[in-house]
């Protein structure tokens, strides 16, 4: 195993709770515009993905058309939700704190999106300011653009990277992207035994239950 010199979190579903609340606001959004839907559709098609890439597939493959608005509706929907009910992944604040080698975070969400789920979570003051959203790419994961750019600006070779993902185009991006990916099945959304076996198929490496698991997967202290 090569020397790990940055990991890479993805944020919805590793370092924030959010999956659930995402899902269910999508899902009634929706419907009320006449699309059958509920959380297990917004997980099997989107999960991980990027509004880009949800736009695409609903034109390119479900056929139907998005108004231009829907996002943009959506949003102050989607953060009410979170100032409710959202929360850090138990543990992911102490994770941070004691590596011993760069972290960041890399996302599908939107750069908005983004800050308010780690500041309301507690978690932005600990990876501020290396964030990076997949509007920052041409193509959000699967690809592995957005994993690309993280590593680049952080310095740091794609071979020694390790992704935290929680999602099988996270997975997929990461291994695309070169780097040794953990699957994560600590969110609310993940604790099936199916979907670590989705993990495990999209190229984990190995796969964390909760952020206790992890220090022992990542590794560091063997550097």
């Amino acid at each position: 195993m090569q020397r790990t010199e940055l990991v890479i979190f993805d944020c919805d579903g590793v370092l924030v709770d959010s999956e659930p609340l995402a899902a269910a606001v999508l899902a009634e959004a929706l419907r009320e515009l006449g699309f059958a839907a509920d959380e297990a559709f917004v997980y099997r098609h989107f999960l991980g993905k990027s509004v880009a890439t949800m736009r695409r597939i609903f034109a390119e493959e479900l056929r139907w058309e998005l108004p231009a608005d829907f996002v943009d509706g959506l949003l102050p929907r989607l953060q009410r939700r979170f100032r409710d009910e959202l929360r850090a992944i138990d543990g992911m604040a102490g994770l941070i704190r004691g590596l011993n080698v760069p972290c960041c975070v890399a996302s599908s969400s939107s750069p908005d999106r983004l800050h308010l789920a780690l500041e309301l979570a507690g978690l932005l003051p600990l990876v501020t300011p290396h964030v990076f959203s997949a509007t920052m790419v041409p193509r959000g994961k699967p690809f592995p653009d957005l994993f690309l750019l993280a590593a680049e600006r952080m310095g740091a070779a794609p071979g020694r990277c390790v992704v935290v993902e929680d999602s099988e185009a996270g997975v997929q991006a990461g291994c695309a992207a070169g780097m040794r990916v953990i699957g994560f099945t600590g969110g609310a959304h993940a604790a099936s035994p199916a979907h670590r076996a989705m993990l495990e198929a999209a190229g984990a490496s190995a796969i964390a239950a909760s952020a206790a698991e992890l220090p022992a997967l990542l590794g560091l202290g063997e550097q």
